[in-house]
């Protein structure tokens, strides 16, 4: 296991996931559907930097035979986000960013458009 600059328990952490969904606006949660939100402490071995990633069908995906399908997932990694940050400032900071960028996949906004609006 990496050491990581800030020491943060895996509760802490998930708990920093919960706040940053608190700040999404109601009106954007409401328009989320069939997604899940979970903490994994690693990503895939295939990427170990990754932050978080998104699986599923976005939105604008979705057609009409959408249906019977198991819930989206977006996952938010915890060591890599710890191992980027300095203090524990900016790993509240950097999961707001993640938890924001994983859930604007689920709507179908691409990385490209993230990094356009600042959001990288």
């Amino acid at each position: 296991m990496d050491a990581v600059p800030v020491d943060m328990t895996r509760e802490r952490f998930e708990e920093l996931v919960a706040d940053a969904l608190d700040e999404v606006p109601e009106e954007l949660l409401g328009l989320m559907s069939n997604v899940v939100i979970l903490v994994e402490d690693d990503p895939p071995h295939t990427d170990p930097d990754l932050l978080g990633l998104y699986e599923g069908h976005a939105l604008t995906d979705r057609g009409w035979d959408y249906s019977g399908v198991l819930p989206d997932r977006i996952f938010i990694y915890r060591r890599p986000i710890l191992r980027i940050c300095d203090s524990d400032e900016d790993v509240v900071d950097e999961v707001a960013v993640t938890v924001v960028h994983e859930i604007a996949h689920h709507f179908g906004i691409d990385d490209a458009r993230l990094h356009a609006l600042g959001w990288g």
